[in-house]
Parts: C-alpha cells; structure tokens; sequence
C-alpha cells in the first residue's frame, strides 16, 4: 500500500469534516493505528484546521455573556408550582350533570358534506373557469398544429423552387 497516495486521496479531510463513511472511518482509524504518517498527517490537518478556525472566529458583542447568564438565571428562578389535582368523577356529584350540559348529541340523516353558500360560489367559478383555461389549452395547441404544418408547407416548397 502507498501510505503517500492514500494521504493525498482526501479521505483525511472527509474525516475531519465528518463526512466520511463508516467503512472510511474504520479504515482509517485502523491504518492511523498501523502507520505513523497516517497518523502525523491527521494530526497535521487537525492543526491547520484548527488554526483555520481560529483566524475565521467572530467575537460577540460586547454584553453577550450577561444576556445569556441573564437568560439563564431566569429559567433557574422560576418557582415550581404544584400541581393541580382533580377529582374523580364518583368524587364529584355534578360530573354527570356537566357531561350532559357540554356535549350535545347530533344525529345526522345525511352523509353528505354541507358547504357554505359563499363557497359553492367559490367553486362553481373554479370549476367554469376551469373549463375555460382547457377549452383555450386545447384551441391554442390546435392553432400551433396547425402553424407547424404550414410552416412544413413553405419549407417543402422553398426546396423544390429552382435557385439561379
């Protein structure tokens, strides 16, 4: 094996931004074990990379820390409250009698979904117009059919006009 070639394959860059497969990984974590370049190579893309980094760094503005401890310190304030404990139904004699003051029994004759006056309207219109925009799809292909074989037409009589 050319340990110099494999270095140079990319497969050390993929690794460090982490976008190497796992039979990649384990590859080059075995040969990183088996050879000393490997290893100093990795360790030298790290570096740079890091290095990278650093020089790219943006500093955050001035008061950031305390808005984050801030933020922090209001979540850890927070009291905990108790919680709400609730009655059971045998517990509680007017259970049934708020059963049947909040629900309302609906039977329906039909199976039919009722819609809304104003939307029938809505779409009535989509449906015509609709109908309109494939009645002038069909015209207008129709129409350029019809120029494309005309256009045939000329063609094939420039061809057999005698050129002097």
């Amino acid at each position: 094996m050319n340990i110099q070639q494999y270095i140079e394959s990319g497969i050390l860059e993929s690794y460090i931004l982490g976008s190497a497969s796992e039979e990649e990984i384990h590859e080059l974590l075995y040969f990183k074990d088996k050879y000393p370049q490997i290893r100093s190579a990795l360790y030298e893309l790290e570096t740079d990379m890091e290095l990278i980094a650093q020089k790219m760094a943006v500093t955050p503005p001035p008061g950031m820390w305390e808005k984050i401890e801030a933020s922090i310190n209001e979540v850890a304030i927070i009291p905990e409250y108790e919680p709400l404990k609730l009655k059971s139904p045998k517990e509680d004699s007017n259970y049934n009698d708020l059963k049947r003051e909040q629900f309302i029994e609906v039977e329906s004759e039909s199976n039919q979904m009722r819609v809304h006056k104003n939307w029938k309207w809505v779409f009535a219109a989509v449906f015509v117009l609709s109908k309109i925009f494939l009645i002038c799809a069909i015209y207008f292909y129709l129409e350029n059919r019809q120029a494309q074989q005309q256009i045939q037409v000329l063609k094939t009589e420039l061809k057999q006009i005698p050129v002097k």
